[in-house]
């Protein structure tokens, strides 16, 4: 996918003032398929980056050693090995205080995925609990699988594109079955499908249900329909989460003023913003950022490797 990956050595780049760094998936060659997988040193020193950042890609992590916290959008999750966590594109995330974090680590790119659009909704889902502590013998064959990966990945074998994908995807399913695991996924088709994947990419540009028709070359009305039959919900109430979950990153992982943030999700009237941020969360965002009062300083400027 344009713009989520790049190569060894390539800088960052440069994000909006006060927002944090964008990272995009580092690939050994133009042509090379966008996925990595291997150990916290493996990966770089940017795996276990103290600074708040955002990815381009999935990232799943599998914590075999360490302490400290993850700190992933609003939540705080201790670490306390053996754990198992994934990250969605568009996420902020940063880890805290940690020691002797050891793990492995697969990085991929929406468009590699054997499931398409069906495992894009199964992370998805999965990203509704996006830390789950791991008993002695799903730890254990979360360790096999992901060893897998990464010896597949490291070594290049002929296939091993095709091999790396499949592996993927059993991963996948495996941690739909962790107790306590994601529900049975909706089936989204067609279009709904794509309306989906916009509404969570484009919270920042502010689109209406008619111009998200307008993309996807079909009416309001048969997008509604399409989307409703598909998810039980609307694609309005769709846009509103998406926008609002933006809202709350900003205002927890960055210094930007609320007007900025209004701004940058889309509402060129902070009031309205306002407004419409108390009907959603039942706050103001004065008082959603004083209750978070966790916040990280803004990181302005370049220097941050992809």
């Amino acid at each position: 996918m344009r713009g989520t990956t790049v190569l060894p050595g390539t800088a960052a780049a440069v994000p909006r003032q006060g927002e944090p760094p964008v990272h995009r998936l580092e690939v050994r060659l133009p042509d090379q398929v966008p996925f990595a997988a291997g150990g916290f040193d493996a990966m770089g020193p940017l795996s276990r980056a103290a600074t708040p950042h955002r990815h381009t890609f999935y990232e799943i992590v599998h914590v075999v050693e360490g302490s400290g916290t993850h700190v992933l959008d609003l939540e705080r999750y201790q670490v306390r090995p053996p754990q198992w966590g994934v990250i969605l594109p568009g996420q902020v995330h940063h880890w805290e205080g940690v020691r002797g974090l050891e793990g492995s680590l697969v990085l991929f790119t929406p468009e590699f995925l054997v499931g398409g659009a069906r495992d894009e909704e199964l992370l998805r889902r999965l990203g509704e609990r996006p830390w789950v502590d791991l008993d002695a013998a799903t730890h254990e064959r979360t360790g096999r699988l992901m060893a897998e990966l990464a010896e597949e990945y490291r070594y290049g074998a002929d296939g091993f594109a095709g091999v790396l994908r499949s592996l993927l995807h059993v991963l996948l399913v495996r941690a739909a079955r962790l107790p306590g695991g994601v529900a049975r996924p909706t089936p989204v088709r067609g279009v709904a499908e794509e309306f989906v994947r916009l509404a969570g990419r484009s919270a920042a540009d502010g689109l209406s249900v008619r111009r998200c028709a307008g993309l996807l070359g079909v009416t309001p009305g048969h997008l509604a329909e399409a989307v409703r039959a598909a998810t039980g919900r609307t694609p309005a109430a769709l846009l509103r989460e998406a926008r609002t979950r933006e809202a709350q990153r900003l205002l927890v992982s960055t210094d930007l003023t609320v007007r900025q943030v209004a701004s940058r999700v889309g509402f060129g009237d902070p009031a309205y913003f306002c407004r419409f941020f108390r009907r959603e969360t039942g706050r103001s965002p004065g008082d959603f950022r004083k209750h978070h009062d966790r916040r990280d300083p803004s990181l302005e400027g370049g220097g941050v490797p992809a």
